[in-house]
């Protein structure tokens, strides 16, 4: 199951700070073979989601745990709170009726109280930022998602509150005989609010007219505080249930709805702009595109040289055996005359190569014989070469002579010394068996 935004974001930078407990030639060694990898297959690099799978990376789901008790808690809350709502909303008062301006200011609330949640989250803001943050124990990436999640935590609440209010409606008006009528403080007509009534149900007037009240019903569904007479028509103030019905599922329920679903996507957005912007990405799409570079070991002190083997020092090349050029160095006449005896096998590998070319390579040269392997001594050791040795030292017989040999130029068989030299050594230092070898 694919990780969401949220979890490979939070994966990512747990695996980020565990990674700065390497060094940084092995981070870049591994991720570089890795993207060599995919490379192989016609893949391009690793996303996060494939780096986190490849490095065995452990979640770090736990540190959503609060948010979704919370979650869960909110919600849980959000329902009961509906029916309790409704069920008070719908009480008789002395005159029998149920105030349908109180339902109407009500449903508006509950909208302008998910729009303020939606725009708080869009700005990022967090007035309750304080008390989340008393004791809190997670990650810096996690608190700057907090407007979001937070915001995602309310609309869960408010639809549940929502589909629980009107679901106790449509019972109420099932289980008993309701009576609704109007009634406000303010000097207001019956055409005035009439027109009130009609404007609220511009998304369903058009295609279900009979959850529209007309004008008379508005007429006769109006009560005052001392009016005691009973209505001309007492059967028709439950008329107007499928208009209240509508009311709250058009400004209530459904957008909350839509606005739980732009939260999910506005937390998944910002989640994957966090990601892009984390410190470590950058840093990993570098080690992706850029080869390995070997630095050797950590500085001598001042006044301390390299350890340079003397050239006169090292064993020449074997008399017969195989000679892989690594990345072009030394010509194909260089190559063949290099050995005493005519090399078995000439061979080509690193640079361009694919690493299934490599493998190919090193199957063609088990002859049982040693290996020789040329190398543009003047650059500096590269991961890949230090991949292609590992897998030479693990495909090819134990007791393989495998020989390095760092050539100054090209077009000669002259060794590098020196700086050069001592840096060659360091390296076949940790490949052994591998040993440097001279012309």
């Amino acid at each position: 199951m694919p990780l969401s935004p949220v979890r490979r974001l939070l994966d990512f930078d747990a695996q980020y700070r565990r990674d700065q407990q390497h060094t940084p030639d092995f981070l870049h060694r591994r991720d570089r073979r890795l993207a060599l990898a995919r490379e192989q297959d016609g893949a391009p690099p690793p996303d996060a989601a494939a780096w986190l799978s490849a490095v065995d990376a452990p979640g770090a789901g736990a540190a959503l745990r609060p948010w979704r008790r919370g979650r869960a808690a909110l919600t849980l809350a959000g329902a009961v709170l509906g029916v309790l709502t409704m069920l008070g909303v719908l009480y008789v008062d002395g005159q029998g009726r149920i105030n349908v301006t109180l339902i109407l200011a009500l449903a508006l609330l509950q909208l302008l109280l998910a729009l303020a949640t939606t725009a708080q989250a869009l700005s990022g803001r967090r007035p309750w930022g304080r008390l989340l943050g008393r004791g809190d124990g997670a990650p810096p990436v996690l608190r700057q998602l907090y407007p979001q999640l937070a915001a995602r935590a309310a609309h869960g609440a408010g639809l549940a509150f929502a589909a629980t209010a009107l679901l106790t409606l449509l019972v109420q008006v099932l289980v008993r005989d309701l009576a609704f009528g109007w009634s406000t403080t303010l000097q207001t007509s019956a055409p005035a609010y009439h027109a009130l009534v009609e404007q609220l149900a511009w998304p369903w007037r058009g295609w279900l007219p009979a959850a529209v009240p007309g004008l008379e019903l508005v007429e006769q569904s109006r009560y005052f505080r001392l009016g005691g007479e009973a209505p001309a028509d007492p059967e028709r103030l439950g008329a107007w249930w499928p208009f209240l019905a509508m009311l709250w599922l058009c400004y209530v329920l459904l957008p909350r709805l839509a606005l739980l679903g732009l939260a999910r996507l506005h937390l998944n957005h910002r989640a994957g702009v966090l990601l892009r912007r984390h410190p470590g990405w950058a840093a990993l799409r570098q080690r992706f595109a850029t080869p390995w570079v070997d630095s050797g070991p950590a500085p001598v002190a001042a006044g301390a040289g390299p350890a340079v083997p003397p050239a006169d020092t090292l064993a020449p090349p074997p008399e017969s055996g195989v000679v892989i050029r690594w990345a072009g160095a030394g010509s194909a006449d260089l190559a063949r005359n290099l050995l005493q005896d005519a090399p078995m096998q000439v061979l080509e590998a690193g640079g361009s190569a694919s690493l299934e070319q490599d493998r190919d390579t090193l199957t063609r040269a088990d002859l049982g014989l040693p290996v020789v392997l040329l190398t543009r001594g003047w650059e500096p050791p590269t991961g890949e070469l230090a991949d292609f040795l590992d897998d030479a030292r693990h495909s090819l017989p134990a007791n393989t002579d495998i020989v390095l040999l760092p050539l100054a130029a090209d077009d000669q068989t002259a060794l590098v010394d020196g700086a050069l030299l001592a840096q060659w050594q360091r390296f076949v230092d940790r490949h052994r068996p591998v040993r440097l070898c001279r012309p």
